[in-house]
């Protein structure tokens, strides 16, 4: 039995194939992300999941691209709680950033980029993947990411930036006490996700001017740092991946335009599109 995974700081996607590669099912467990949650959680998180519990001895391989497995520490602390959970299985543990570009890109040149929980970019040639900087995460980076638009709503309520209307309806949604917000930032199991959990708010009130200046400014400052580096022309196509782009790949569009990009999609979730590579490529 196979395993792959995408995974994301707050979700992970599963899907679980016969060695004749035909689907046996679909499964989520909570997010896996080894640079901020700890060991001890994420084998819990697998486990608890009641597709992949029973079938853990029968898993021959396991292909898993998550976030936060950019570094080589990530990886082994990650591989080693997959290791352990599967023991029959030979494991791979990779970035997500690497399962964006199987979703998007196949084996042809672009720019791919992700625009979830957190947000990262690379360029692929066909066979080998650039960034143009390693990312550091949702304290210092993550533009235009859903941690980074929640820092910027609860930000705007706190300054009372935010527009009337949609001040009422965030108090209305989340608990915005001071000492909760600093108990889940500072002392948290996951603050990049529980920051993202206030940016869905934007969809609601997507077209309102203070919400598209907010999603323009970020996605700006995106393509400044994550896409222009690499210094591609509108022969390259640019895809992204992840809920945030995939609400607002208008938005997306539009800055794209702006710079003569040539911006070729947003999807929202790469598994399906991952099946098709690893069938075609990578699975024995």
């Amino acid at each position: 039995m196979i395993l792959i995974a995408d995974g994301g700081s707050t979700k992970v996607d599963w899907i679980a194939l016969n060695n004749d590669k035909t689907e046996i099912f679909k499964t989520r467990t909570e997010g896996l992300n080894p640079a901020i949650v700890k060991k001890n959680i994420l084998e819990e998180r697998i486990l608890e999941n009641t597709d992949i519990n029973p079938i853990v001895k029968d898993v021959t391989q396991v292909f898993f691209y998550g976030a936060g497995c950019g570094t080589i520490k990530a990886i082994k602390a990650l591989k080693d709680v997959f290791t352990a959970t599967f023991a029959n299985a030979e494991i791979v543990v990779a970035e997500d950033m690497l399962a964006a570009v199987y979703a998007a890109s196949e084996a042809n040149p672009a720019i791919v980029c992700i625009l979830g929980t957190g947000s990262n970019s690379c360029y692929f040639d066909g066979k080998n993947m650039y960034n143009c900087t390693i990312s550091l995460g949702w304290a210092i980076m993550d533009e235009a990411s859903g941690n980074y638009f929640g820092k910027k709503l609860i930000r705007d309520y706190y300054y009372k930036i935010m527009p009337e209307e949609i001040r009422l309806k965030f108090e209305k949604d989340f608990n915005l006490e001071p000492d909760y917000i600093k108990e889940e930032l500072y002392r948290g199991d996951a603050p990049n996700t529980y920051l993202a959990t206030h940016s869905a708010f934007m969809f609601e009130f997507k077209e309102h001017d203070y919400i598209t200046g907010l999603i323009e400014k970020g996605v700006e400052e995106f393509f400044r740092y994550r896409v222009l580096p690499y210094g591609k022309d509108k022969d390259t196509p640019i895809y992204f991946i992840g809920s945030v782009a995939f609400y607002f790949s208008n938005i997306i569009e539009k800055v794209a335009n702006k710079y003569n990009l040539n911006f070729s999609g947003a999807i929202q979730r790469p598994i399906n599109n991952m099946i098709t590579y690893h069938k075609k490529y990578l699975i024995k």
